[in-house]
């Protein structure tokens, strides 16, 4: 039953009316695109309205408020999914066809969010669908890249960046806020004096970048709740410097304006370089300066005050990207509210989490000291008191053992280390995995797991399966349906209900014909895509993921090679023919990812060239991988590989989408 009462004739009405008022087009001049707009416009416009009532429901209840910070989330398209959560996927399709429009070809004219690059950003995504769906009232908080990560576009083997312009189709689902932007304070000098026996700080000749923030809802599938992601997009205070014009000094009058929207350009900009680093560090301060003072606000309209902050608001850490949401609360609570430091200090505890996403010492973030105390003077004071009183604590756990007091320090060796700030600070830290929170607890972080064992705990990750089966695999769905009912898309322990049916030729059949008929349609794109013609009926072996040497994508290329050279030296080897899917972005400063995405484009070259192989190999890399992509995939693999390096791999969910 459709959560959103409305009929094929309502919708198309609405749209209609819409391409007039934005437009001034009858429907029959409109183009596609803007019937897309219009589409996605008025669907925009069902789920804000929905939110409203949401927001009224958690207002009477003072429901308790999760925000998840996340430096990424790979929301994919929004359109497909929005219609399939509120239940109007008929009644749209009935409309737009009405209008000379197929569905179909609206889905494929949205472009992929590009606020995300791996699993970091689909894991944020897929929490954002689930607490929606179970009526949770929860916000995430991220930045509005201009950019996204970037597009990949492969040239003879290489790999190269280009902007990736998602906003020309993907703006339709942001709503601005403008009258709840907030400044951010970069640089500056602090003061601090003691006024009536407390201590006073202010902070001067900052440097002022604006936080504009811009809604996007995300749906729940069969739910009333709606809830939103808030991205910040960056601006100047002034976007034009008159003066410097007038005395012909035009690139400069606009240099202000520039360094300020540089921070929401893209996402990971390149860091093997000292600015790289420093937009950095201002991208993930801008953000949550920005976020905590927002969820501050929120709750003031419906607090008298902060005290209760803790009881009604849960904001959680998805990796270190995020962690300076810490001292800024800190900062807040002790500056502009006046607050003690053992007051500030118990409700920024009672506030935080932190997921953990990774085990390898060099991708535990570290900023440099200098750095950080001259971009964020107030908030490196605050982190240099936390570590202070932490570094107590140390030596009473570990007397006269240095290198355990300085390697669980906050400051140390000139840096200042994220992950230990977030073990500090947060009442419960997490793992991904079973096998990764027992890594945490008894190597990485051992010694603070003897310390305050209570605090760990484990969280293994998962996928949203509605969207890997339902949206992805549609025909696979139905069967499922047939099968089990369709219980299963609200409790998917209903698919052991699968079980029974083991063994069933007839439903194996049709599993077959299913899956031939994905692996037909991956083929028809990698023959349009790439060129080159694969045998559906061959074993379609997929690995894609993030491009990085733990996740072993050249381990899997180097057998290729040897299964090539064995061919070669007998082409009458009896092996199942089989075709070798790749996709991944390198980060553009991975010299090492870049060469591996070359020998593997290189590898395909000599492959599918080779009259020798008689086709018994193909290989294939398929460029600018991402949600979207993933869909068409996902249902054609057969092999899924996953090899990365053992005790390296947090979690992984790409496994969990092969499987399902």
């Amino acid at each position: 039953m459709s959560t959103f009462n409305i009929t094929a004739k309502e919708f198309k009405n609405q749209v209609v009316s819409l391409l007039a008022r934005f437009y001034g087009v009858k429907p029959e001049e409109a183009s596609k695109n803007q019937i897309y707009s219009a589409t996605c416009i008025c669907v925009r416009d069902l789920l804000t309205q929905a939110r409203v009532n949401f927001k009224k429901k958690v207002r009477e209840k003072n429901a308790k408020q999760v925000y998840y910070m996340s430096m990424e989330f790979l929301l994919g398209r929004s359109l497909k999914n929005h219609l399939f959560n509120m239940g109007i996927t008929e009644q749209v399709a009935e409309a737009v066809k009405s209008l000379g429009v197929e569905l179909g070809e609206l889905y494929e004219m949205e472009p992929d969010a590009g606020l995300g690059n791996g699993g970091l950003g689909r894991l944020a995504a897929a929490y954002m669908d689930a607490l929606t769906s179970e009526d949770y009232a929860a916000s995430g908080f991220s930045i509005m890249y201009d950019y996204g990560i970037f597009k990949q576009v492969i040239v003879d083997g290489w790999q190269l960046e280009q902007p990736d312009e998602w906003l020309k189709g993907g703006s339709v689902w942001l709503s601005p806020r403008v009258e709840e932007t907030y400044e951010v304070h970069f640089g500056g000098v602090v003061d601090e004096s003691w006024e009536n026996g407390k201590l006073t700080v202010r902070q001067r000749d900052y440097t002022t970048v604006l936080a504009v923030p811009y809604d996007m809802n995300i749906s729940g599938y069969k739910s009333s709740a709606v809830n939103r992601i808030r991205l910040w997009s960056s601006k100047a205070p002034v976007d034009f410097d008159m003066s410097m014009f007038s005395r012909g000094e035009y690139v400069k009058a606009m240099s202000a304006k520039a360094m300020a929207e540089s921070i929401s350009k893209v996402l990971y900009p390149a860091d093997d370089h000292i600015e790289g680093k420093s937009l950095r560090l201002k991208q993930q301060y801008f953000f949550v300066s920005a976020s905590i003072q927002s969820i501050i606000k929120r709750h003031l309209k419906v607090n008298p005050t902060l005290d209760n902050l803790a009881d009604c608001v849960a904001i959680h850490i998805n990796d270190t990207h995020p962690t300076l949401c810490i001292p800024e609360l800190m900062r807040i609570l002790l500056d502009e509210y006046g607050m003690s430091w053992e007051k500030a200090w118990d409700i920024t505890t009672g506030c935080i989490s932190y997921t953990n996403h990774t085990v390898m010492a060099e991708a535990l973030e570290k900023w440099p000291q200098e750095l950080f105390r001259t971009l964020l003077p107030r908030i490196y004071q605050i982190v240099h008191e936390i570590n202070q009183r932490f570094v107590g604590e140390l030596w009473q756990y570990f007397p006269s053992d240095w290198d355990a007091v300085n390697r669980n320090a906050v400051l140390g060796d000139g840096q200042i280390r994220m992950a230990n700030l977030c073990l500090v600070t947060s009442h419960t830290v997490n793992g991904v995995s079973e096998l990764h929170s027992d890594i945490l607890k008894h190597d990485v972080f051992r010694d603070y797991y003897r310390m305050h064992p209570e605090k760990f705990t484990n969280v293994t990750n998962g996928i949203t399966h509605r969207r890997w089966v339902a949206e992805a695999n549609p025909a696979l769905a139905a069967l499922i349906t047939d099968l089990i009912g369709d219980g299963w898309l609200t409790d998917a322990d209903k698919l052991e209900g699968l079980m029974r049916h083991m063994g069933d030729r007839q439903v194996l059949d049709r599993l077959a014909a299913i899956k031939r008929e994905n692996k037909v349609r991956l083929a028809g794109y990698i023959a349009e895509h790439n060129g080159v013609t694969v045998d559906p009926d061959s074993v379609f072996d997929v690995q894609v993921k993030r491009l990085h040497e733990y996740k072993r994508q050249l381990l899997n290329a180097l057998n290729i090679l040897d299964l090539y050279l064995r061919l070669k030296e007998n082409p009458n080897l009896d092996i199942m023919p089989r075709t070798f899917v790749f996709g991944a972005k390198a980060a553009s400063a991975y010299y090492m990812a870049k060469q591996i995405i070359r020998f593997i484009c290189t590898l395909g070259k000599v492959v599918n060239s080779d009259p020798d192989i008689k086709g018994k190999l193909k290989v294939v890399f398929l460029e600018n991988y991402r949600v979207s992509l993933a869909e068409l995939i996902m249902p054609a693999a057969e092999v899924s590989e996953q090899i990365s390096t053992a005790g390296k791999e947090a979690s992984g969910t790409g496994n969990m989408k092969f499987m399902i």
